[in-house]
């Protein structure tokens, strides 16, 4: 079993419909850890040395977040900035994090449709994407193709519950180390 590390992060977790569905589903998988960086660092009090044990305890990261501003919230992107320090996690000597895989789970609130050339946003959500996969590439880590949730503000109760049972289902194939896991991108 691989080991699996979510770290989710929300700044209103308390309005978030899909989330609290997806959450749950996330505590439910064998071999997942679950860290809520809002209730863990509320003043943005990033312990770096706490999370890069973390990392390095675990063989799989899922950033589980909305999709904010066509990047990671605020606490997210200060996390980044503090743990995934040079010559740690990138630079000639950074190696800690190499071989392991990287996943974000994102919650849109615009339908698949508004994430197209032709759609609302101008750009596929994956290819907004680009500068997170550049920074897991750096780091010598494996990108996975994102688990995302598109529509959140119209999904209906069945929806919210099949889309967290897909997110169960794509966690345990990470867990279980699965020869072909869901949305491994080529």
């Amino acid at each position: 079993m691989a080991r699996v590390l979510v770290l989710f992060a929300h700044p209103a977790f308390e309005r978030s419909r899909v989330h609290r569905a997806l959450v749950p589903a996330a505590r439910s998988v064998p071999g997942v850890t679950f860290r809520d960086l809002y209730e863990l660092y509320p003043d943005y009090d990033v312990d770096p040395p706490s999370e890069q044990a973390a990392l390095e305890a675990h063989d799989a990261v899922v950033f589980q977040h909305p999709f904010y501003w066509y990047s990671v919230p605020p606490l997210l992107k200060q996390w980044q900035d503090l743990v995934l320090e040079h010559g740690w996690a990138y630079g000639h000597s950074g190696t800690a994090l190499r071989g392991k895989s990287v996943m974000h789970a994102i919650s849109a609130g615009g339908g698949e449709d508004a994430y197209a050339a032709a759609g609302y946003n101008r750009y596929a959500l994956p290819d907004l994407l680009r500068p997170l996969e550049a920074t897991v590439r750096l780091c010598g880590m494996e990108w996975r193709a994102p688990f995302i949730v598109y529509g959140t503000h119209r999904l209906p109760a069945a929806g919210l519950a099949e889309e967290a049972e897909r997110y169960r289902a794509q966690l345990e194939a990470l867990a279980t180390g699965s020869t072909t896991p869901l949305g491994v991108e080529a």
